[in-house]
């Protein structure tokens, strides 16, 4: 059972940046495709990002078109992580980020659910105006 860790949130007024990142002990993160998702209260989930798996250190993401030039997902394979840089921060961005693994293809990334996959506990994004 993968366990992933979701850390990095926090408090940032609009305009500046965050960097939270997801980790686990028990799997090598680099075997799995990983996705961050947010979910704000009183909402559905919603897909942000997405890098692939690879067995030759090539990795491609995807992300939603409202994150485009503003997120960036990224692996650190010594550490174990996928860390998502999110700089120009809006306050409708506020929202909890989960991260979450699965051995599918970074394509079908976006569909995962809850019960697919391995998720982390999230870690809350807030955004003032």
């Amino acid at each position: 059972h993968v366990q992933l860790v979701d850390s990095g949130g926090g408090l940032v007024q609009a305009g500046g940046s965050l960097r939270p990142s997801c980790g686990t002990s028990r799997a090598t993160l680099g075997t799995y495709a990983v996705c961050w998702s947010r979910q704000a209260p009183g909402t559905e989930g919603v897909f942000v990002a997405a890098i692939s798996w690879s067995a030759r250190n090539i990795y491609y993401a995807e992300y939603a078109e409202s994150m485009k030039g503003r997120f960036t997902i990224s692996r650190d394979n010594a550490k174990n992580t996928v860390s998502l840089q999110m700089n120009s921060l809006k306050p409708e961005d506020t929202a909890m980020y989960y991260c979450a693994a699965d051995a599918r293809s970074i394509a079908t990334m976006r569909f995962l659910t809850y019960d697919d996959g391995y998720w982390g506990q999230g870690t809350q994004v807030t955004v003032s105006s």
